[in-house]
């Protein structure tokens, strides 16, 4: 079997199982993760030569360092791909970009909240959380909705293009960085001129995407990006140092005014099966939020969202104990991934701080 026929063969099974990353590093073996646990797949190391062939089979020279990518399975699979060089050695790990957008609802997401906020005439959704977690099919469930249900001029900029929309009530312009437009920043900038009424902003990752996202929410477009973050405050402290000294006071006063809401997620084995279960925490900006986000007091609004019972704002510690005292997640797990385990055992027995 040849090098590329290998890597291929790894790559249909990744597909039949499910697996949300595959590792392919020269002089190991290949490396798959299913459910979120990472497992060793045959026996047989990846060679460089082997690695050559797909690197070029992404359109890439292995003399770069590294590059972001996509690769297109034989199947039609697409996946998102990042190409690296570890101690002089090449390295893959690819991404299933899956093509079937799942319903608010088999999320399980907060529908209410959610739909509610995608009916915006304008204004700014951050969806957070680490690398991993779902942010993109959250987004994508969501446009879906609005697909259903609105008639709407989408534009998307990503890197690259993950779920592709077929047109039903709205319409869908869907551009790739590096593909159709050089950056995240000149994609929304050109995307202005093209009577979007809404715009998908794959990532804020510097001050112009995140003053342009800004300025189009005020100008009356709705706009949704991602931030990689723990949570609500850490999205928005993230978000506020990407702003410079002379514009800070500005840009506060604009993200508090356009800001519609923050949506972060996390996702934990589920205590029944071999899947997935989200947990969320949100917050709903409107009243006291806006004070405090303009004059950068995230701490008291993390407090607000702690303390709130009414729905429209929720806690990952709210969240994780929710999940534990349904049989949704293990507590031990829960647990774990609560930011204070000594908060969580206390409010796991009904114990408030």
């Amino acid at each position: 079997m040849s090098n590329s026929l290998k890597l291929t063969s790894y790559i249909n099974l990744a597909i039949e199982q499910g697996a949300s990353d595959t590792f392919f590093s020269e002089g190991v073996t290949v490396r798959m993760k299913i459910n979120g646990t990472l497992r060793e797949v045959g026996t047989e190391a990846v060679d460089r030569a082997g690695l050559v062939e797909f690197w070029q089979a992404c359109g890439k020279d292995p003399v770069v360092m590294d590059a972001d990518t996509a690769y297109v399975a034989p199947d039609g699979t697409r996946f998102r791909v990042n190409l690296f060089r570890h101690m002089g050695k090449l390295g893959a790990v690819l991404r299933q970009i899956k093509t079937d957008i799942p319903s608010l609802e088999s999320l399980g997401l907060p529908q209410a909240l959610l739909t509610a906020w995608m009916s915006q005439p304008s204004g700014l959704v951050l969806v957070t959380g680490p690398t991993g977690c779902g942010k993109s099919t959250t987004i994508a469930a969501c446009l879906e909705w609005i697909n259903q249900n609105h008639a709407r001029h989408v534009v998307t900029i990503e890197d690259p293009v993950e779920y592709q929309f077929v047109d039903k009530k709205s319409m869908f312009s869907q551009r790739e960085v590096h593909t159709d437009t050089p950056s995240f920043a000149n994609g929304l900038r050109s995307s202005l001129r093209q009577a979007p009424d809404i715009i998908l902003l794959g990532e804020i990752r510097d001050l112009e995407s995140a003053r342009i996202a800004l300025q189009a929410a005020e100008t009356g477009h709705l706009v949704l990006s991602t931030v990689h973050s723990s949570g609500v405050q850490d999205a928005l402290d993230r978000l506020v140092n990407l702003f410079s000294e002379h514009e800070r006071h500005s840009l506060l006063s604009l993200l508090s005014a356009q800001l519609i809401g923050v949506f972060s997620q996390m996702l934990l084995p589920c205590a029944e099966d071999d899947d997935v279960h989200v947990v969320c925490e949100h917050m709903n900006n409107e009243g006291a939020t806006r004070l405090w986000i303009r004059e950068a007091r995230l701490p008291e609004l993390q407090d607000f969202i702690a303390k709130s019972d009414d729905g429209w704002n929720l806690s990952f510690m709210r969240s994780l104990v929710a999940a534990a005292r349904a049989g949704r997640v293990d507590k031990q797990v829960a647990r774990r991934a609560s930011a204070n385990a000594t908060e969580f055992d206390r409010a796991l027995l009904g114990i408030s701080s």
